[in-house]
């Protein structure tokens, strides 16, 4: 019988299947990701004390918000059968102030914003576009992003 860390994060210590664990170094910000068979780092930037060896915490986080954009407009023109062959999402992160923010609940204080660009490549109506676009709001991580999320956090 396995230690309760191993039942935790699995004996390899990559967690089990749909599990990601990250772990590194206390000395540094370079960490590794495990999600399934797959690994990739992540760091921090130079100009932020890391070494750049991989994607910053806010660049995976971006990344996975396009991935999601992307595979969802695609999905939903193959089901169309619309003549969608490419899309292409280009997304950035900033802190703004909630006060510069208008259509935002939040008045005090900053807030995240997260702006996404998407390039959509076939000779789709104009209508087709306007869904698409309609449908990348509807993917599941921006779903998470916006909804309320509840974090539990324990050591093991």
């Amino acid at each position: 019988m396995g230690s309760a860390d191993e039942e935790a994060t699995g004996a390899s210590g990559r967690g089990g299947a749909g599990d990601v664990v990250v772990q590194g170094p206390a000395d540094g910000f370079a960490q590794q990701i495990f999600a399934g068979r797959h690994e990739l780092d992540a760091d921090e930037p130079v100009s932020q004390g890391g070494k750049d060896t991989g994607p910053s915490p806010y660049d995976l986080l971006l990344a996975a918000l396009g991935a999601c954009t992307s595979m969802t407009v695609a999905m939903y023109a193959r089901r169309k059968g619309w003549p969608l062959e490419e899309v292409t999402v280009h997304l950035r992160h900033s802190k703004i102030h909630a006060a510069d923010c208008a259509e935002c609940e939040t008045k005090e204080g900053t807030l995240d914003r997260i702006g996404r660009d998407i390039h959509f490549v076939g000779t789709l109506t104009e209508e087709q576009r306007f869904k698409l676009l309609e449908i990348a709001d509807k993917c599941p991580v921006h779903r998470t992003l916006t909804s309320e999320i509840e974090i539990q956090t324990r050591e093991i």
